[in-house]
């Protein structure tokens, strides 16, 4: 699409704020941003997104990555910060700490997050044995949240309450089923509402990703929909939540040069106006979010831009949903510092806080972090980084990024591995090795494959692209830097390093960054990580300015 559309909302920040640059903001502090979609342009998929005055919350998925279910918060849609995360660690089977396989693409699936008279709701199903929900709650995000209840496994979920203060669970893929819940959101109520429903224009194919609302009297269902003519994102409505239900397209577009932007949600925002939250597969960086006005038509929340043609004398319309390009924003200028991490920033002024994940669960006992340095120590062998306990992880972001870290190497022993990484099962790979007392710094291309039943790592393809040896007196401090570029249809990294604290090297050529749905299902992420593959015992020291 050639065509940009600015759309301007005007949206007031009231409240308390959270820093001492605004507190004594006033209407002269306000600026235009441009937001240039993609608006989230990293790996945030699945969004759920709602707002409780003043605050916008989001959700998205993390899968296999602990502290898991990150919910970030906003006062403008344009400044983010994560201020908690759903849970700490999941320990259902023994593969959320790889043991008897992984969970690799499974684990935190599509969270529903939902506010009712003063508490905070979120359910979202664990996906893996033994595939069951998880309701949490809080009566503040940034306090954290507690563990609720466990209920049947409800994929792609929105937990919905009624002004009845009957609470209810949309989900299902292909049909969608309505089950009723008790009201302390325990179990399934007895006698309820336990039912598929009737979706008149249902297409064939995919069709998941339930988000529900309801406006003026009327109950929405909003589900991508995955047709032989491409995605979308549906909307059904009904005045009665049991059905039957009407449909309507509300988007479809192939935006940015990317097929068709679909799964999503809506929010209402300060003043009346609304906003469509929709993400959209952009390869290597893996599934990122675009922003759109949201207008209501004939009541239907169509989501970008609106056109409307009038044809032979009567009202003959074609509506066609568009995602625009940019959107200006008018916005308090906060300065968000964020309780996880430092900002990143990304194309179109958008900040959000650089939040750190672990793969699968830590073994807490094996590092430490002081400061901006973490301390790893092994305690078993693995023969490889995707079976490493402790590998830390963070987003990486587009259209163009760059990390370092710092790698004091001198207490490894031989056969041990640490480095810095493109984390993902194509991973790119910068490692110190200590091999027979020597020290090499070596770029390797990992391929991870997993047994689609317990995603069981059964075998690592690595093949050695460059290595360079290191002198025992620089090995305290070698420094690696990777540099990714997601410039559309690019997705291509470089590695560089330094061993002296002045001059950097390039190692390698260009690097090709890769998504795989059936293996990882996750964009590409940078990961720093240690094991070893002879005599457990050692330890390195990695440090980033910003952990």
């Amino acid at each position: 699409m050639n065509k940009l559309i600015a759309m301007v909302a005007s949206i007031a920040l009231l409240g308390q704020p959270t820093c001492a640059s605004a507190q004594n903001s006033t209407a002269a502090d306000t600026k235009t941003v441009t937001v240039k979609n993609p608006w989230m342009w990293t790996d945030t998929p699945d969004p759920d997104i709602i707002r409780v005055g003043d605050y916008y919350y989001l959700v998205t998925t993390t899968m296999h990555m602990t502290p898991g279910g990150p919910i970030m918060r906003s006062k403008d849609l344009v400044n983010w910060e994560t201020i908690s995360y759903l849970f700490d660690e999941i320990h259902d089977t023994p593969r959320y700490d790889l043991e008897e396989g992984t969970v690799y693409g499974r684990g935190q699936w599509a969270t529903s997050i939902r506010y009712h008279k003063g508490t905070f709701w979120a359910l979202f199903v664990a996906n893996d044995d033994p595939h069951k929900s998880m309701v949490f709650k809080t009566t503040d995000p940034a306090k954290g949240w507690t563990l609720h209840s466990r209920l049947p496994a409800y994929h792609d979920s929105s937990l919905f309450f009624d002004d009845d203060d009957r609470v209810y669970v949309f989900s299902g893929s292909g049909d969608i089923t309505l089950v009723e819940l008790t009201q302390d959101l325990t179990a399934e109520k007895p006698g309820g509402v336990h039912k598929k429903l009737e979706l008149h224009g249902r297409p064939a194919g995919l069709h998941e990703g339930s988000r529900v609302i309801k406006h003026d009297g009327m109950y929405y269902l909003l589900c991508i929909a995955w047709p032989q003519s491409g995605r979308c994102e549906i909307a059904y409505r009904s005045r009665n939540i049991e059905g039957p239900y009407e449909s309507k397209v509300i988007v479809k577009s192939d935006f940015g040069g990317f097929p068709f932007v679909g799964q999503g949600t809506i929010v209402d925002g300060k003043h009346g106006e609304w906003y469509g939250v929709i993400f959209q597969d952009r390869a290597g960086v893996g599934r990122v979010l675009t922003l759109s006005p949201c207008t209501w038509v004939d009541g239907w929340p169509m989501i970008g831009e609106v056109i409307r043609e009038q044809g032979n004398g009567i009202d003959n319309y074609r509506y066609t949903a568009r995602v625009p390009e940019t959107m200006s924003l008018e916005t308090e200028d906060m300065d968000y510092t964020g309780k996880y991490g430092q900002q990143m920033r990304l194309e179109g002024g958008i900040s959000m806080t650089k939040d750190y994940q672990f793969n699968h669960n830590p073994l807490k006992e094996a590092f430490t972090k002081n400061g901006n340095t973490y301390t790893f120590r092994t305690t078993k062998t693995v023969d490889n980084m995707f079976l490493a306990r402790n590998t830390l992880t963070w987003r990486m972001w587009a259209p163009t990024c760059s990390d370092t870290v710092s790698i004091d190497a001198s207490k490894m022993k031989d056969g041990d591995k640490a480095g810095f990484c493109v984390f993902c099962d194509n991973a790119g790979m910068m490692s110190v090795i200590r091999e027979n007392g020597k020290y090499f710094l070596v770029l390797t291309n990992d391929v991870c494959e997993l047994d689609p039943r317990n995603k069981a790592v059964t075998g690592v393809k690595s093949t050695e692209l460059a290595r360079v040896a290191i002198p025992k007196s620089k090995v305290k401090n070698i420094q690696i830097a990777i540099d990714g570029n997601f410039v559309p249809r690019t997705d291509l990294a470089q590695f560089r390093y330094c061993i002296d604290g002045k001059h950097w090297a390039q190692m390698g050529g260009d690097f090709k960054m890769t998504f795989n749905w059936q293996k990882f299902f996750m964009g590409c992420r940078y990961g720093v990580y240690y094991y070893s593959t002879k005599n457990a015992g050692g330890s390195v020291n990695i440090s980033s300015r910003t952990f």
